[in-house]
């Protein structure tokens, strides 16, 4: 299954963000071979933007890095824009950006931890928790 990662999820692994962190990490570094994860370019900004803040534009980008190479990246082109845009139920653009996003590759499930933000959403959204507890635990 293709899961789509809010920008929250990766900010939390990125600057060891707890309560959120123990959840994030553990489904990102385990080995879940049923589950293929991606966020999008603009995630990844908003991410590093954080990151940066934390713990200094170098690192930052070696931490943006080493995230890349374990997640896929979702395209965001001008199709995924008007669909934000024309999508009556959306009011924060940002969040169907990243809907749109998800749908265009497939995934079947939004983690975030704002969960309101994505009631529109006609696939599964969880918080990390709950995915983890879902998904994820033996």
């Amino acid at each position: 299954m293709k899961v789509f990662l809010d920008a929250n999820i990766l900010i939390s692994v990125l600057n060891k963000e707890y309560p959120v962190f123990s959840y994030s990490s553990r489904i990102l570094s385990s080995d879940h071979r049923a589950f293929s994860f991606y966020t999008s370019p603009l995630c990844l900004a908003i991410a590093f933007y954080f990151s940066e803040k934390k713990s200094g534009r170098t690192l930052a980008k070696a931490k943006i890095n080493t995230l890349t190479k374990h997640i896929g990246i979702t395209d965001l082109n001008k199709a995924i824009v008007f669909s934000a845009l024309e999508n009556k139920k959306i009011l924060d653009f940002e969040d169907g950006l990243e809907y749109y996003s998800a749908i265009k590759s497939d995934c079947k499930c939004i983690i975030t931890e704002d969960l309101s933000d994505f009631y529109f959403s006609g696939i599964e959204v969880l918080d990390s928790r709950s995915f983890f507890e879902k998904h994820c635990k033996k």
